[in-house]
């Protein structure tokens, strides 16, 4: 790696995320270690705290109008939202705010206009997700007919991430699938480099309780299964995992399963006919279940989340194309045996019968089976999830991997330099 060019002056940043840290849980508080660096954040909501980070917050913005037009509502509420912030900037540059690199999640707005107000910083923007209307998440529930409309609509969703991606100087993106989706114009200006898993943290314990909200205890003793997703909706393969619990039931008299998320919906749409996900799936499979052996925590703490994937016979994770989930590389760092879906992004991380299992996405009878072999023959299954842990320290680990990089690539552009013109392997 080329030596760094260092800033005539100590490094100013300022970290950008609407639900701050997010992303930048680890790399704002790191690099305002360092001596001499400064280190601002800013965010929607007031009153986080983060080690050595002045924090501020620029309060919620006014959303978009009911008139205007669907297909760009979230242009609108984005171009409000980097407005308002755009102004609070103002007042904070009037008062003697200086940074040399912005680093910045995007995908609300607040990247639109930092180049207008600090035109000389560096701008590093993480890029998440580049919407397409073919091979992704739109249009691969087959049951879900993809129209012009729905096309349209998400070609428009990448306005404001077009516009972004001019005020970037470089950008970030967590996996190789997710960099892919990108414009080829667009990935020679990002590196691959995912935010980390803090193995030292997530680490197995033999001796690990997880305590469900309602007060029942598991250890390893015990034959539980997990599922862990933010809501409990079709994009994270609830329905599928839902449907495989009868057979489970049914075979595994002893087995209980714990599904941990929320009844809202935080991608896609609420089911027709029912308050929301779990219920409708509840209501649809009646009498098959026996609900003494499911237990639905709601969202729990970090913690005992970990907790979670140290007891777990299997940990089940199941994904639309879509963003990959921070929890399905914790479990695996947790020594946790992950059942994934045979789906984009999962199988970067896991190859089948060497750190995990896969499973066909829609096919609950599959899921019941694979889950099934795993829990008559733990022993036998468990250097795949010794492989597994051993895969996310080699190649997501937080202190020896993904942070030092993150710092020397924020070091380096905010002193002028150019990181890497292809994506660094993870």
């Amino acid at each position: 790696m080329m030596a760094l060019l260092l800033p005539r002056r100590p490094l100013r940043a300022l970290f950008i995320h609407q639900n701050f840290p997010g992303q930048w849980a680890h790399l704002a508080p790191a690099l305002a270690q360092r001596a001499g660096v400064k280190v601002w954040a800013i965010g929607e909501k007031p009153g986080h705290a983060a080690p050595g980070v002045e924090y501020l917050s620029y309060g919620a913005p006014k959303g978009a109008g009911e008139a205007t037009h669907r297909y760009l509502r979230s242009l609108e509420a984005a171009t409000r939202r980097g407005q308002h912030l755009a102004n609070r900037l103002v007042q904070l540059r009037d008062k003697g705010m200086r940074p040399d690199i912005i680093v910045c999640h995007p995908g609300w707005g607040e990247g639109l206009f930092l180049k207008d107000v600090f035109p000389q910083a560096r701008t590093l923007f993480y890029w998440e997700f580049y919407y397409n209307s073919v091979g992704q998440d739109l249009g691969f529930d087959p049951s879900q007919a993809v129209g012009l409309d729905d096309a349209a609509r998400i070609r428009m969703l990448n306005a404001t991430q077009l516009v972004s991606l001019q005020a970037a100087d470089w950008g970030l993106s967590p996996t190789r699938w997710q960099w892919s989706r990108y414009p080829d114009w667009a990935r020679r200006r990002i590196t691959c480099l995912h935010e980390g898993v803090d193995t030292q943290r997530c680490v197995p314990d033999p001796h690990s309780v997880f305590t469900t909200p309602q007060g029942r205890r598991f250890d390893r003793g015990d034959e539980v299964i997990s599922y862990v997703a933010r809501n409990l909706e079709p994009y994270r393969g609830f329905p599928t995992m839902m449907r495989a619990l009868p057979r489970l039931q049914r075979e595994r008299p002893n087995l209980h399963t714990v599904i941990v998320g929320g009844d809202d919906v935080s991608y896609g749409k609420k089911p027709e006919g029912a308050e929301n996900w779990k219920a409708k799936l509840l209501a649809e499979l009646g009498t098959e279940l026996d609900p003494s052996r499911i237990h639905f925590t709601g969202r729990v703490p970090h913690d005992e989340l970990h907790n979670l994937f140290r007891i777990t016979r299997a940990h089940i994770y199941l994904t639309y194309p879509f963003v990959l989930s921070w929890s399905m590389l914790e479990a695996m760092a947790c020594g946790a045996l992950v059942i994934g879906s045979d789906t984009a992004p999962v199988t970067e991380v896991i190859e089948h019968g060497r750190n995990g299992l896969l499973v066909p996405f829609f096919e609950p009878d599959a899921l019941a089976r694979q889950v099934l072999a795993v829990l008559a023959d733990p022993g036998g299954h468990a250097a795949l999830a010794a492989t597994a842990r051993a895969d996310i320290i080699a190649r997501y680990d937080l202190r020896t991997r993904c942070l030092p990089r993150q710092l020397d690539l924020v070091e380096k552009l905010a002193a002028g330099g150019e990181p890497e013109a292809e994506p660094l392997a993870v």
